[in-house]
């Protein structure tokens, strides 16, 4: 494999290069750091996974009940319709974070999405409200997608800045880890509920619960966050005024390419990841005919599997590169997708494994996304760069995941049609990353510089 050095021309105004700042001063300053980062994520996929468990319920009270496979893709809809303003949450934040620092935006972002979800779980229904139910949900929706545009990859970017050399992807998989635990969590939550309640108190109070206990843990995010120093990295930029005033314009211009590739193959990372977490717990009792019981067993299990895994994954993405990583999670997928999908729809134990296959995948990929992403781009463009790719790529394909998958199945009849949909945009991302991607984990995280075409 070749290595691809950073390129010597310089984007800085005065054609310096930023360099390296020393390791964080203490193991303690980095726990800060991880549990800063780590309670906003979790906030940000207690939603997901509280929505994905309760998409059945929530399609009953919030559209009208004269067809409920299109109420439930109505909801879906709805979920997928949170993303759409995840680009300008994107722009914003992106910007915001290097022009005016990664810290301050993981606050603001915190308190936009815990708040947002509070408020879905004072939502009247539709037979209260009528058609201003499901309105007010997608507004909602939208606001919990703006703040989205910029968490993920500004947290990654955050905690990133902060790791020791030659383990950075370990020291980052906090935020994958996070991801696993959080949406564990709301299906265990979504479990508990509908399994302790009867279907008058679900319906009448008990759906509100997982949604309402992001207030409280907003709160927590914004405290740890808002009392954590900024990185090393960006206090340097700062001090050598290699800040950049327009970032979001920068970023497309300088680091075209690298949006573009990271796009390319985060599509498969979105879709498997909206797929395990989101979809599968409708799909096993929608279309294959397991109670939902059984189908949230599954998806915590699923969820369980990808935690475990990230360590492991993260340690060999330190070792052998963030190439190799990500080329075998996007193989793995075009070829184990298919098996899996069938596996799911043999018996509880094969569902089991399946749905622990997809879950070892999206690790893989994920544990090495979160580095990459950061890497590939330099320091004073990395917010606006990485949520630019990144965003799009959740936007077009990871939020659509669930509405697509359930209209592939209603269209075509066969409940495989998802795994041929993951296992095409694999084949794309596998195309992407051997062509176009080139190894970063030797980069420094302070350099100035663009990677070379």
């Amino acid at each position: 494999m070749t290595s691809h050095r950073p390129s010597s021309a310089p984007i800085t105004a005065d054609g310096t290069t930023v360099p390296e700042p020393a390791p964080a001063e203490a193991p303690a300053i980095r726990r800060k750091v991880a549990a800063a980062t780590a309670i906003g994520n979790f906030v940000e996929w207690f939603d997901s996974g509280a929505y994905a468990v309760m998409s059945a319920t929530l399609a009953s009270l919030f559209f009208p009940q004269y067809d409920t496979t299109a109420a439930l893709l109505a909801t879906w809809a709805i979920f997928a319709g949170g993303f759409v303003a995840r680009p300008l949450g994107a722009v914003f934040f992106g910007r915001y974070g290097d022009r005016i620092g990664r810290n301050r935006m993981l606050a603001l972002s915190v308190l936009c999405m815990s708040g947002s979800t509070l408020l879905i779980g004072l939502l009247p229904s539709y037979s209260v409200i009528g058609i201003t139910a499901p309105v007010l949900l997608f507004l909602l929706r939208a606001v919990q997608g703006f703040s989205t545009g910029g968490e993920y990859t500004g947290a990654s970017a955050f905690i990133m800045e902060y790791a020791p050399e030659g383990r950075r992807a370990r020291f980052a998989s906090v935020v994958a880890i996070t991801v696993g635990l959080a949406s564990v969590a709301g299906s265990l939550t979504g479990l508990l509920i509908t399994t302790s309640l009867d279907e008058a108190s679900l319906r009448s109070w008990g759906w509100r619960i997982p949604f309402l206990l992001a207030g409280p843990l907003g709160l927590i995010g914004l405290y740890l966050r808002s009392r954590i120093e900024d990185t090393p990295v960006f206090r340097s930029m700062e001090r050598r005024e290699a800040v950049r005033h327009a970032p979001i314009r920068d970023a497309w211009r300088v680091c075209r390419r690298q949006v573009l590739t990271l796009f390319g193959y985060s599509i498969t990372n979105a879709v498997g990841y909206y797929l395990m977490s989101s979809y599968l717990i409708a799909y096993m009792s929608e279309e294959v005919g397991y109670s939902k019981s059984q189908a949230m067993l599954t998806g915590c299990v699923a969820m369980l599997a990808y935690s475990a895994a990230c360590p492991l994954m993260a340690a060999a993405s330190d070792r052998y590169g963030r190439r190799p990583m990500l080329f075998t999670a996007c193989a793995g997928f075009a070829v184990i997708t298919l098996p899996a999908f069938w596996l799911i729809g043999t018996s509880l134990a094969g569902a089991l494994v399946g749905t622990a296959v997809l879950a070892v995948l999206v690790a893989v990929i994920g544990t090495s996304n979160v580095p990459a992403m950061v890497e590939m781009f330099p320091g004073q463009l990395r917010a606006s760069g990485s949520a630019l790719g990144y965003t799009a790529a959740y936007v077009l394909f990871g939020g659509t995941a669930p509405f697509v998958a359930t209209g592939l199945v209603t269209l075509t009849g066969t409940p495989l049609a998802p795994g041929f949909y993951l296992m095409g945009l694999a084949v794309v991302s596998s195309l992407v990353v051997h062509f176009s991607f080139r190894e970063t984990a030797h980069l420094p995280l302070a350099r100035t510089t663009v990677l070379e075409s």
